[in-house]
């Protein structure tokens, strides 16, 4: 297996970022930005209301995976995010509280099973 290209399929984790744009969106959220890529790393996505500015990471699992999303959030991944949300902020200013929430989903067949989203999952 020396040299073998493994592809993965991100359709799940597509599937999980509309979903939880989806449900920003019912909550009052604008969604500023998905997928937004620094030197740093990657946040899932950026939304706003009228009191925060939310960097969202988001982790799908299909059903019956070892591991709970959540656990894929480590502290090196959090440090990533962390200072790639700093980077958004130095170059879109806004007085808006900023807020790091992550949402964990799992799919079966295609579609979405459960969902968790925690406010606040991490501090900078």
């Amino acid at each position: 297996f020396v040299g073998e290209v493994i592809s993965m399929d991100n359709s799940s984790g597509k599937l999980g970022e509309e979903e939880v744009a989806k449900f920003l969106e019912q909550k009052g959220y604008s969604i500023l930005q998905k997928n937004y890529h620094s030197r740093f790393g990657e946040i899932d996505i950026i939304a706003q209301n009228s009191q925060y500015i939310v960097f969202v990471e988001v982790k799908t699992r299909q059903k019956g995976s070892l591991v709970h999303p959540f656990e894929a959030i480590t502290s090196a991944k959090r440090r990533k995010i962390v200072l790639t949300a700093k980077e958004y902020l130095a170059r879109n200013h806004t007085s808006l509280q900023p807020r790091f929430d992550a949402a964990a989903l799992i799919t079966e067949d295609g579609s979405v099973v459960e969902t968790e989203y925690l406010e606040n999952a991490f501090f900078s």
